[in-house]
């Protein structure tokens, strides 16, 4: 999207805003498809934890997607976004047995990752169809939070746990038909997928009547110019190699799945913020924005970069800036970065923030979230509203100390 769109709709909507690009968002779904399309099944849930806004569940629901869930709330998103239930997969983590139950009943795919909650479900319903959820021990990823297939991840069932899990599925008679995998984010080294890979393979021989076999996700994309990113070309045309002569062993078509987030929303978000005031120090120019880590956590959390841009001022000549928040604690979103000059009331615009930007926004500080926009067939759609003070007290409950110290005292008497 152009500067010029971009400030117009920071001035329509307010700032701070997020802005979604649509066109992006197909680009980025034909793009995976057609690295794959040599596989008889593909299928494709969008991982709805990265943006779950009803829109964008909605526009992915246009290009033929399905969607990965990972609470029970957002298989509910799901259903009201007009996805049927055979459309989603449940793949949480750490919840009760209830939670899981709730699910099933609804008709989605469950995915489970505990041998103990494994066992209690298999008892209860053998004839409900279970995905296993295996943790392969290869550590792939960026940050460290992020990397879920090593040995000490929370995640998954570990593949030195399969003759327990084979005597829990003999014993209780339940019905497995699908094998998952998930090794983390930001995925560099193919190699190391899959090898990964190799490992999920192994596992799904065990079982004599899969459906489908669930490689996760986790590519990455790029966050700066020259920046890596996983080749999702040279992968799509390896692992559907590997796959594909794994069915042919097998003796059975199976389907190909993939529960991407990031690689399909990440680079079609931006986020605009207002400057508020430039503060000089004795070594540092701060930038000091209308936003901070209640809008944006992921530098402070995982020490993500993301590009910010000043788009009220491209051809200004450059300086270095830290650009700061104005929560009353550290909120740093970028060192030392060389920006066109900047004033307040200038626009920045911080790129890849449609993956796991909104979606762990908070009302710290007493904070409003913002508004978000979709950019979609050229126009721009506000799809949820920049909160209110309403918003903020909207399920607090007060207490009348009053009332409570006058019927003390009557209680008294």
């Amino acid at each position: 999207m152009t500067n010029d769109r971009l400030q117009k709709i920071a001035k329509d909507y307010g700032s701070p805003v997020y802005v979604y690009d649509a066109e992006k968002i197909t680009s980025q779904y034909k793009r995976l498809t057609n690295a794959f399309k040599s596989v008889k099944t593909l299928k494709i849930n969008y991982a709805v934890k990265a943006l779950s806004n009803i829109s964008i569940l909605k526009l992915f629901k246009t290009l033929g997607s399905g969607i990965d869930t990972v609470s029970i709330q957002e298989v509910q998103l799901g259903l009201t976004a007009g996805f049927l239930p055979e459309q989603i997969i449940f793949t949480p983590n750490g919840v009760s047995l209830v939670e899981i139950e709730e699910a099933a009943k609804l008709g989605v795919q469950i995915n489970i990752d505990n041998l103990a909650i494994l066992e209690q479900f298999g008892t209860k319903h053998p004839n409900v169809p279970v995905c296993i959820r295996i943790n392969p021990h290869v550590m792939a990823g960026g940050n460290s939070n992020i990397s879920v297939g090593h040995i000490d991840s929370k995640f998954g069932i570990s593949i030195h746990q399969i003759p327990h899990l084979l005597r829990i599925v003999e014993n209780t008679k339940m019905t497995i038909n699908g094998i998952h995998m998930h090794t983390g984010s930001d995925i560099l080294d193919i190699d190391v997928f899959l090898y990964a890979s190799e490992i999920l393979f192994e596992t799904a021989k065990q079982f004599k009547n899969l459906d489908f076999i669930d490689f996760g996700s986790g590519f990455k994309v790029p966050y700066k110019i020259g920046d890596i990113e996983t080749n999702i070309e040279e992968l799509g045309k390896k692992l559907s190699s590997k796959f594909n002569q794994f069915c042919k062993d097998y003796g059975k078509e199976l389907t190909l799945a993939f529960e991407p987030g990031k690689f399909l929303v990440s680079e079609s978000g931006t986020f605009l913020a207002t400057v508020n005031a430039v503060k000089q120090t004795t070594s540092t120019v701060f930038a000091q924005i209308d936003s901070g880590f209640n809008h944006l956590i992921r530098p402070m959390f995982y020490g993500s970069h993301h590009d910010i841009i000043n788009i009220s001022n491209p051809s200004g000549r450059e300086r270095f800036y830290t650009v700061v928040g104005y929560i009353c604690e550290t909120d740093t979103f970028g060192n030392n970065r060389r920006i066109n000059e900047i004033n307040e009331g200038d626009i920045l615009c911080f790129k890849n923030a449609g993956a796991y930007c909104f979606s762990m926004a908070s009302n710290y500080n007493s904070r409003y979230r913002p508004a978000e926009v979709l950019w979609y067939n050229k126009k721009a759609h506000l799809i949820r509203k920049r909160e209110t003070f309403e918003d903020i007290l909207k399920n607090q409950v007060e207490v009348d100390f009053t009332k409570i110290k006058e019927k003390e005292v009557v209680t008294a008497k």
